[in-house]
């Protein structure tokens, strides 16, 4: 998986977290909100990876 997809994947995640999140705060759904939070944390980190990727190679 090269630099560009990690950071596709990590802006659909960080997108859908928000958008989990925002449901779960409406709704009164604190499960919902949770998943959403995390989510979001999955999309920083796997934007992170993509980041390495990208100054070291897709080689790591």
């Amino acid at each position: 998986m090269g630099e560009a997809t990690d950071k596709l994947k990590a802006a659909g995640n960080k997108l859908a977290g928000n958008v989990k999140e925002s449901i779960g705060k409406a709704t009164d759904n604190a499960s919902l909100e949770a998943e959403g939070k995390a989510q979001k944390v999955k999309g920083a980190v796997q934007d992170v990876k993509g980041s390495v990727k990208g100054a070291l190679g897709d080689d790591i």
